[in-house]
């Protein structure tokens, strides 16, 4: 990793460590995150992006072992099937371990998680040592936003800082599945 990745790695990190709102490249479009445990910065997200509460919203991690203790004790099958999948495009909607605020759940018993196919998103979650919130960084009902400068633009003023990179595939978002159904809810 460059020194000019890693500088600015440190600076996205302290400002999620300092309660911020941060923009980021996932694999698809931008994402907006914050630590999943600062109700303050949740709840600024949904405020940026005027996004009701009870839509709940998604966790990336580095890895399995960051996502773990947010969920439900899980079936090995079940583990082996989500993580087949990983590291890329795909979220899971997963029974959580029931401790998990409304704010990220939007009430419901299950939490949606990824672990990102973006390099840098991973990267992000791994010098955060914990997983990080992921929403799309557009208001609700607009289009989400591929290119950093459209984030700076339209957002700018509202976040506290903008990890520079770039979507890998602009314009597809992850796809969602339920895990107890099977059944694919974005694709």
């Amino acid at each position: 990793m460059s020194d000019h990745h890693s500088y600015h790695l440190r600076l996205a990190c302290h400002a999620v460590w300092s309660g911020g709102v941060i923009a980021y490249p996932t694999e698809g479009v931008w994402g907006l995150g914050c630590d999943p445990d600062d109700a303050q910065a949740v709840y600024r997200i949904l405020a940026i992006k005027d996004r009701p509460m009870d839509k709940g919203l998604i966790l990336i991690g580095a890895d399995w072992a960051q996502l773990e203790p947010w969920l439900a004790p899980l079936a090995a099958q079940d583990i082996d099937r989500i993580q087949a999948s990983w590291p890329g495009p795909n979220t899971w909607v997963v029974p959580h371990n029931g401790r998990l605020p409304d704010w990220l759940t939007g009430g419901r018993d299950t939490l949606a998680v990824r672990v990102s196919g973006h390099p840098l998103a991973r990267r992000l979650c791994q010098h955060l040592r914990k997983p990080l919130v992921s929403t799309s960084a557009n208001r609700s009902g607009q289009d989400a936003l591929t290119d950093q400068n459209a984030v700076r633009w339209q957002l700018g003023a509202e976040i506290d800082y903008l990890l520079p990179g770039r979507v890998q595939t602009p314009g597809q978002s992850s796809q969602i599945r339920d895990l107890s159904s099977g059944a694919t809810l974005r694709s």
